[in-house]
């Protein structure tokens, strides 16, 4: 044999090595430009035995366009069992047309119980504009490490991530041969899909343990009817039963010997708080550094490591044995985007590897939407005129925002009633309280107030001066506005400061108002849904204080 020719057959034998655990692919559109081309972002993983093995996609169908690519390490398994890369893949085409990228060669690791050799996927890119975000498709957002397990004896679900940022329904199902998405597409025996992404594994015998090559096959639908239209100006219509793109997702199941236990925490590693739920939406903005906590336990394994799949600058941090913290900085190229991260925790018993289950969650790297600003606090002081009748004194909400362990209490649903002197006393009523109030004050115009629990702003001090009214009757119009009826849930304490002015053509005394203003207001307060332990008190000789506590539920 020529020396030639030998080289040619280790060159053929080291391209058909047994070294392949899957890969995903996800994408990203970028930039549209004038001369209709467009820019697209895809991300792929890549899963083998060594970090120093490799393949590429190419072009199946379509115009694909040019491509850079930069391929860097996400992690890899401390035994040596995989080695996951990720590759970022900037491609340029000509229009927004769809096309179609493939991976294509050999071979998958050996003993692949549902008899898989040669390796292959594809992924649909569409790109054309949609007319219910009008923009560009983006693909359903995931990802998988190279290898889960399982022992054969234990009942697991594996509920992969399956998020859209275009609010596409994303389902999943097996490959399918005669597309090409896989060579050959065969499911497995042992797992059982359903179109939501979750896999179900259930107890099985001996006989059946091994490692399986997953194939699947993630798709977006829309969830109401859509018109694509490419820059040529032609348009498409897509159904909700019509997927507009697909995305492989192929990893290994490895199905182990039977354990003395599937409870988790003893020899299957058991999650812990502040470990995030699988499927959580996280976000964090662009130059801040998110931290993930994960915390592990299985008393009877001894727990390895932490392994995860996700963006490939990912940095891992082991505090000690069972806890870790993820950390990852996003750029401003990665703005806007969402990104997949799944981890286990893997454990030990001598060679023997066990895994926790798969979480798996979604980073929007952006501000939180659900993140609200704390209003100010402002206060409006009025004049009104009390008459010497029951006249129904007219009232106007209270807006109240709170910040802690309070509650929005409207106001009350009928006008406030309270009896006074037969004198005619003008009053001036200013609110300086910091909580929501039940009792409305007397013909105020709205008052909106910031709280705090248990904080309140005191009120002044200073003797308010008295005034002489006018000796004949004030003339008065009764208002009869309906207000909603007071609600109040757990808060602890709070307080009300009123500061009252009155005037009379005959004196009042101290004990006059503690005999009949005060105890009419707490008459009527507690008529109007305040609790039966209300308290008022006078805190100087022309100011009125109301304080009340209510147990929390009360």
């Amino acid at each position: 044999m020529s020396p030639s020719l030998l080289l040619l057959l280790l060159l053929v034998c080291s391209s058909q090595a047994s070294h392949f655990l899957g890969t995903v692919m996800t994408y990203y559109p970028k930039n549209t430009y004038s001369n209709g081309s467009v820019t697209v972002v895809l991300r792929y993983k890549l899963n083998f035995h060594t970090c120093e093995q490799s393949d590429s996609w190419s072009c199946l169908s379509g115009s694909c366009g040019t491509s850079v690519v930069v391929l860097n390490k996400v992690d890899e398994e401390s035994s040596g069992e995989w080695c996951q890369r990720e590759a970022i893949m900037t491609r340029q085409v000509s229009s927004n047309a769809p096309f179609q990228l493939w991976l294509n060669s050999g071979n998958w690791i050996d003993n692949i119980k549902n008899g898989i050799v040669s390796w292959r996927a594809v992924t649909l890119v569409e790109l054309r504009n949609r007319s219910d975000t009008g923009k560009a498709n983006t693909s359903p957002q995931t990802t998988i490490l190279p290898a889960v397990r399982v022992p054969s004896n234990c009942q697991r679900d594996f509920n992969l991530l399956a998020f859209d940022p275009d609010g596409d329904e994303v389902k999943c199902r097996y490959g399918i041969t005669s597309l090409s998405e896989c060579n050959p597409c065969t499911p497995l025996s042992v797992l059982n899909l359903s179109s939501s992404c979750t896999l179900s594994f259930s107890p099985t015998s001996n006989s059946n343990e091994g490692p399986y090559a997953v194939q699947l096959v993630m798709e977006d639908f829309p969830r109401e009817t859509i018109t694509l239209t490419q820059t040529n100006g032609t348009q498409t219509m897509k159904t909700v039963n019509d997927a507009i793109s697909k995305i492989p997702v192929q990893f290994v199941l490895r199905v182990d010997p039977a354990v003395p236990s599937c409870t988790e925490g003893l020899y299957l590693p058991r999650f812990l708080p502040p470990t995030p739920a699988n499927r959580a939406q996280l976000y964090t903005p662009v130059g801040q550094t998110l931290e993930i906590s994960i915390s592990a336990q299985a008393n009877t394994s001894t727990i390895s490591e932490l392994l995860f799949s996700g963006p490939h600058n990912i940095n891992q941090i082991t505090q000690s044995a069972g806890q870790y913290i993820l950390s990852w900085t996003p750029t401003e190229n990665e703005d806007g985007e969402s990104y997949p991260i799944c981890f286990i925790v893997q454990a030990l018993i001598n060679s023997t590897k066990y895994h926790s289950e798969l979480r798996c969650v979604i980073v929007t790297v952006g501000p939180d939407p659900t993140t609200s600003t704390t209003p100010t606090t402002t206060t409006t002081q009025t004049t009104t005129t009390i008459p010497p009748t029951t006249t129904p004194l007219n009232t106007t909400a209270i807006n109240t925002t709170t910040t802690q362990n309070t509650t929005t209490i409207p106001p009350t649903t009928t006008p406030l009633l309270i009896t006074t002197t037969t004198t005619p006393i003008t009053t001036t009523i200013q609110t300086t309280a910091a909580f929501p109030t039940t009792a409305t004050p007397l013909n105020t115009t709205a008052i909106n107030t910031t709280t705090t629990q248990n904080t309140t702003t005191p009120p002044s001090t200073t003797p308010t001066p008295t005034t002489t009214a006018s000796p004949s009757p004030v003339n008065t119009t009764e208002d009869t506005t309906a207000f909603p009826t007071p609600v109040i849930t757990s808060l602890n304490q709070f307080i009300v400061g009123l500061r009252v002015k009155l005037s009379s053509s005959s004196p009042l005394s101290e004990e006059n108002i503690r005999s009949t203003i005060i105890q009419q207001l707490k008459d009527e307060l507690r008529r109007r849904g305040l609790p039966e332990d209300i308290t008022l008190r006078l805190v100087s000789s022309m100011q009125l204080g109301v304080a009340t506590t209510v147990t929390p539920g009360g």
